[in-house]
């Protein structure tokens, strides 16, 4: 074996590529069948020398880095690059798992990571092998095993040795990385903004790596294990509050307390960052479901919710317990082995019953579990409420936990989603509700007023969740509404005029997510009947609603400026039909007192004329017009340089056929824009102008000097 191992590691470094593809599966199967056979010596003779440049520069490594000097290069950038590729080679492409190659990988795996985690930050090709080898650890060690790992990864655990303190990668000349010695930093400010980044950065390069492993479950599994540690910190702070500190401890016990301060955050940090990038595939089966609620009820009897992150936790209570409401109430086909894991639940619910400050969560634990005791067969209100909210059936309704709507249950590839169970008491309640009529106030917080004629439930429903005073639940409503539109729905149609007041009335909210969804409904409403809504929009669009301020006024004008725009794009080849009204609508906008509004009118023209296919017939010298005074005299630089964009637009868009559709005006154009050039203190501006001069001296030598084509002509005597 000490004879045979540098052969053998030598037919893994063949240059040419050819003889490489060949000899490549002979040295990777021989390896492991000698690792194998003699666990003992090929562990000895061939994984530690495979591994060696990964194990000098780990923090266990038995090299004292101390005495090194600064600036010392341990691991060149050529060693480190060929090491990893044979750890790929052999681990990876060799895919055997036995317990001597898992084993002998984790004791490096904490070097692979930290480098993977400078490839991310850099352009390096070691990006995708150290992906691909941390993966396959992942993949094919056992649960436990690859669930520490992570956990050391995070820091939160010895599991792996990481790269030494003393040690950092630095960037190499071919596209690797080296390992050198770096100085001892003495500032303690910068050491510390060292630790919190290198920490910041090695949790989202964790989370990101475990985005790869969502469909083994892994991920799920990670989330839960985060959230039982978050529990026991949750119990920990519980305790200290209790019992007040002792003061005048030892240095051990004040190290000690520290370091456990330091796990806290790192685990808070963890969490966080886990429930803003993973989705919501993250669970994939019910037991998942049950175990990351389990720990979230039993975090909520250990610590009710309170102080600063009060709302936070009452979110996360609120999801947890709708999931459970959601699997009973049909959004999963349920079988007698998942009520086996539900009732895991009960305990839990029942002390969350008996303790948790808010009346309405007890009643819907008490109920979920009376729920989970009779397998589903005694279902109550609260529990269908519940169940509603999270699978989006009734936007805008709140559970009595506040569960919001629009969410959707993790993992719920079993069956379709089902009705949920409701007592007849509850359709009674839900149908006065929408029975109900209310007046709309100035903030459309209130519901929405009933329409005139008899509406369907649903319809009517949705009418109501548009005016909700939470934005996800309203958005949501406006998104329903769009696509009722969008299939033709004949009851949706027939209410055409209630359903643009709707969506103008909800273009003025102040989220983005809702007015945006308003101005998708208004711009399909459009594409339907642009006979009826077209003259609506450019009215509102040309004369700001009485009694509100100029800013507001603004900004709703340019909110209706994009949806002329989208109606511009759908109607196509239509639009020249509607092309003067349009034109004039922006030109107007184009005269505002608010400048925003006039660039973005400008803008809008722009791209009309490329829809119509510049085809401005008698209009075009009102257009010329009011560009030029714009580009001369407006106060505002981004208005002037919309003015000459639309310039470059006209005469790149036309080319040749600028001299016959700009011929009255061609030579205005020209002067415009060398007065641009010359005048103009923006250089932005004077960009635009010197493209569009360019642009009008190629149309001119193409008009004046046409290109020479030699022709052949045969011209048969008689």
């Amino acid at each position: 074996y000490r004879r045979l191992s540098f052969q053998i590691l030598d037919l893994l470094h063949i240059q040419d590529k050819l003889t490489a593809r060949q000899f490549q599966r002979v040295a990777t199967t021989t390896l492991l069948t000698m690792a194998k056979e003699h666990p003992q010596l090929a562990e000895r003779h061939l994984l530690r020398p495979l591994l060696a440049p990964l194990l000098r520069c780990s923090e266990a490594a038995e090299l004292a880095v101390e005495d090194l000097s600064a600036g010392t290069v341990l691991v060149t950038e050529a060693e480190l690059g060929s090491c990893v590729e044979d750890v790929l080679k052999v681990y990876v492409v060799g895919n055997d798992s036995s317990s001597l190659l898992l084993g002998s990988l984790q004791s490096v795996l904490g070097v692979v990571f930290s480098l993977y985690s400078f490839a991310k930050q850099n352009v390096s090709y070691l990006r995708s092998p150290c992906r691909e080898i941390l993966l396959w650890f992942l993949e094919k060690s056992e649960r436990e095993v690859s669930l520490a790992v992570l956990e050391g990864f995070a820091g939160l655990n010895s599991s792996v040795h990481a790269l030494h303190p003393r040690c950092r990668f630095c960037a190499g000349s071919e596209g690797g990385a080296a390992i050198m010695v770096e100085e001892t930093i003495s500032d303690d400010d910068e050491a510390l903004y060292q630790k919190v980044s290198s920490e910041q950065c090695r949790v989202e390069n964790l989370v990101e790596l475990l985005s790869h492993c969502q469909k083994s479950g892994l991920a799920g599994d990670f989330f839960i294990r985060c959230l039982k540690a978050l529990t026991r910190v949750a119990a920990e702070d519980e305790a200290d509050s209790r019992s007040a500190a002792v003061p005048g401890g030892s240095l051990l016990e004040l190290e000690q307390y520290h370091a456990a301060q330091g796990r806290k955050l790192l685990v808070l940090q963890l969490v966080a960052t886990l429930c803003e990038s993973v989705s919501d595939t993250v669970f994939t089966d019910i037991a998942q479901v049950e175990e990351f609620v389990a720990a979230t009820l039993q975090r909520a009897c250990v610590s009710p919710a309170r102080g600063p992150g009060a709302a936070a936790e009452t979110q996360t209570l609120a999801m947890a317990m709708g999931l459970v409401a959601a699997m009973l109430g049909g959004a999963v086909q349920l079988q007698s082995s998942d009520f086996a894991v539900l009732k895991r639940l009960v305990p839990l619910l029942e002390e969350l019953s008996r303790t948790y400050p808010e009346p309405l969560t007890q009643e819907l634990a008490t109920d979920l579990r009376i729920a989970i005791c009779t397998h589903g067969a005694f279902s109550p209100d609260t529990v269908g409420a519940a169940a509603d909210g999270v699978l989006g059936k009734k936007p805008g309704a709140q559970s009595p936990a506040g569960i919001p709507g629009g969410a959707q249950i993790p993992g719920n590839d079993r069956a379709p989603p089902q009705h949920s169970r409701s007592s007849p008491s509850a359709s009674r309640e839900r149908s006065e509700e929408q029975s109900t009529c209310h007046e709309p106030s100035a903030a459309g917080a209130a519901p929405a007023p009933c329409a005139d004629s008899p509406t369907s439930a649903g319809l009517q429903e949705l009418l109501i969740s548009a005016y909700d005073p939470q934005p996800p639940a309203r958005a949501a409503a406006l998104r329903h509404l769009a696509s009722l539109i969008t299939q033709r729905d004949p009851e949706a149609l027939r209410l055409q005029e209630k359903l643009l007041q709707v969506f103008l009335e909800n273009m003025q909210h102040e989220d983005a997510f809702v007015y945006l969804s308003a101005i998708q409904g208004i711009a399909l409403l459009s594409s339907e009947y642009p006979e009826r809504i077209l003259p609506v929009l450019l009215a509102r669009y040309g004369c700001p609603a009485p009694g509100t301020d100029d800013a507001a006024a603004a900004i709703t004008r340019m909110k209706l400026g994009e949806v002329l725009m989208r109606v511009t794009r759908a109607l196509g080849d239509m639009v020249v039909k509607h092309r003067e009204p349009l034109v004039q609508a922006f030109l107007q906008g184009a005269r505002d007192p608010d400048g925003t509004l006039r660039a973005s009118s400008l803008s809008n023209l722009g791209e009309l004329c490329q829809r119509l296919g510049f085809q401005l017939g008698s209009i075009v010298q009102e257009v010329t017009s009011c560009l030029t005074a714009i580009a001369k005299t407006d106060p505002e630089a981004e208005v002037r340089r919309a003015a000459v964009h639309v310039v470059v637009l006209l005469l790149r868009g036309l080319s040749e056929k600028a001299t016959e559709v700009l011929r009255d005006v061609l030579r205005d154009l020209y002067h415009l824009l060398k007065h641009v050039v010359v005048a103009e203190p923006d250089g932005a501006t004077v960009l635009h102008a010197q493209l569009a001069l360019e642009e009008l001296d190629a149309v001119m030598r193409r008009v004046l000097f046409p290109p020479q084509v030699l022709e052949k002509k045969i011209v048969v005597l008689p």
